[in-house]
């Protein structure tokens, strides 16, 4: 047994576990209340899925679906109801949320698990602002209905009431590491990997001979601009390099960057958003080369849902965000880690107990 991480099921760990887990009942059931009341309609996407993403660094569950015949197929289960929820848009649905059970693999931390809810959400016909928005009002919804009057992770708090700051990559770039990130990009968008290289050295950051560049992007975004993010008040972090933006929208009058923020509080990324595409053709480009790159990272790829791209070229334009539920309910709870604010968490492999 690791000392560490005593199983969920004995009384005296339930005990101390169990007012996290009835403030995330509140939080979920608050939440539910604001979507409601403005015309949102619950959906529950399927879990199993023909390919369960095809971003380079998210790993899935694979399992086999065995039809009637007998016969076995390989299906997985989805790191994300997004392909699932765009299809209901391209159906015809106007406003959508969906708590979904999500499952990464290779993943487990104080922020991951390979079990998740992700709360997700569409605007269609509307500006991909309207969903910053939305990060900002339910902050404060869950903090209130966890009775926190700050978000709080390992000594740094928000106030969720406050108005986030606004921040694009360029600026946090230039404020944080002093690099002209935009100066690393093309008219197209297009990266050049040895500016970047010559910028983030000189910042400080230690680079492997073949880290690309969006390597060294990640690189510097994590250890430069992620540490000043969301204090005292939440950081929206918006305008991503179109090469880390798989499935945004181009903002308009700049295609070197896309429509895509992320949301941060208490140095705790908790949504990303997208102006979503809807170009078929572009979006299988952006799909196949991230195969490429899991291919080469990795060694696997994963299939392309073509059911996906079929839908994709019948979506309205719309906007879309991810919000990792557990973690805002880690943040309302001052929860040290996820599996603190899960009912039950994973059996960790080799016992039978979390």
């Amino acid at each position: 047994m690791n000392e560490n991480h005593p199983p969920f099921w004995r009384p005296g760990i339930h005990a101390d576990r169990r007012p996290a887990l009835m403030a995330r009942g509140r939080v979920k059931a608050a939440l539910r209340r604001w979507f409601e009341a403005r015309d949102f309609v619950e959906v529950e996407a399927a879990i199993l899925q023909h390919s369960p993403g095809n971003e380079t660094h998210l790993h899935g569950f694979a399992t086999t679906l065995i039809d009637d015949a007998g016969a076995g197929h390989p299906y997985y289960l989805h790191t994300s109801p997004e392909f699932a929820a765009k299809k209901l848009l391209a159906a015809g649905e106007r406003r959508i949320f969906d708590f979904a059970r999500v499952f990464r693999n290779r993943e487990r931390t104080a922020l991951h698990h390979p079990e998740f809810t992700m709360l997700e959400w569409y605007r269609v016909g509307e500006p991909y602002e309207a969903l910053m928005a939305d990060c900002a009002a339910l902050l404060a919804e869950a903090a209130q209905a966890a009775g926190a009057t700050s978000l709080r992770w390992r000594g740094v708090e928000v106030d969720p009431l406050a108005e986030p700051e606004r921040l694009t990559l360029a600026e946090a770039f230039d404020r944080h590491a002093g690099i002209d990130l935009l100066a690393t990009l093309a008219a197209d968008g297009a990266a050049d990997r040895e500016a970047l290289a010559v910028q983030a050295t000189e910042a400080g950051i230690r680079l492997a001979g073949d880290d690309s560049w969006s390597d060294i992007f990640s690189r510097v975004l994590a250890e430069k601009i992620e540490p000043h993010l969301g204090r005292g008040r939440a950081t929206i972090l918006c305008e991503y390099p179109i090469s880390e933006a798989a499935l945004a929208r181009p903002k308009p009058g700049d295609p070197r960057v896309a429509e895509r923020f992320e949301l941060f509080a208490c140095g705790v990324e908790l949504a990303n958003a997208f102006g979503e595409l809807t170009d078929p053709d572009e979006q299988r480009r952006r799909f196949e080369a991230d195969m490429d790159e899991k291919q080469r990272i990795y060694g696997e790829r994963y299939p392309i849902d073509e059911d996906f791209l079929a839908a994709l070229g019948a979506m309205p334009q719309a906007s879309g965000v991810a919000l990792g539920f557990d973690r805002l309910v880690m943040l309302c709870t001052d929860a040290r880690r996820i599996e603190d604010v899960l009912w039950t968490p994973v059996a960790r492999p080799g016992r039978g107990e979390a």
